[in-house]
């Protein structure tokens, strides 16, 4: 689908602070080294102003718990030290939105619990309420929650286009072979690729 398409909707996952910023609780997992080396937050900023040009409106997506971690699954490896370390709390800067990655007056945010920015959201009521058939992805982390969203799409019967240098993992080889794998379910493209798309 043409990148323009009003049917089209950018979903930004998890560009918040304690994963993407240096600072960040989360930070030492790899995804901020990840993203320097790459420049991943810049080309984020780059495809943010693009779609809103087009007049294709984002819906940024973040991982989060309330202050108590009522919603933390304890028994996961993920999230299930998230309350020890202070992390993911939401209204804290550690959930708040990169600068970089950040949304605009008028644009979706919600939160999740989860890795799948399906999962206990109005995420998909959303995307039909607006009449859309093109699921837009890029995240971080390329092989959690990046790789869950758009294998729901897919399975939502969802167009699904992951641009993958606007995605980031804790490690390359995770990051190449997420990619990889999520070709089989979705378009896997570039920050210029898809922005040449007529």
């Amino acid at each position: 689908m043409a990148a323009q398409s009003p049917r089209s909707t950018l979903v930004l996952i998890d560009f918040i602070n304690d994963i993407v910023h240096p600072d960040g609780k989360l930070a030492g997992k790899g995804y901020a080294d990840f993203i320097g080396r790459h420049g991943t937050l810049d080309k984020v900023a780059t495809l943010l102003a693009h779609v809103r040009s087009k007049g294709i409106p984002p819906i940024h997506v973040r991982i989060g718990f309330s202050p108590d971690y009522k919603e933390q699954p304890l028994g996961s490896p993920l999230f299930g030290h998230a309350g020890k370390l202070g992390a993911l709390k939401l209204g804290s800067w550690g959930t708040e939105f990169h600068p970089l990655a950040a949304p605009v007056d008028g644009e979706a945010v919600m939160a999740k619990h989860r890795v799948n920015a399906f999962v206990g959201t109005p995420l998909d009521v959303i995307l039909r309420t607006r009449g859309v058939t093109e699921v837009v992805v890029a995240g971080c982390s390329t092989d959690v929650g990046v790789q869950t969203t758009a294998r729901m799409a897919h399975d939502l019967d969802y167009a699904c286009t992951v641009i993958g240098d606007c995605c980031a993992a804790p490690k390359d080889e995770d990051h190449e072979q997420t990619l990889r794998m999520l070709a089989k379910v979705a378009r896997v493209t570039t920050l210029a690729e898809y922005i040449a798309t007529p």
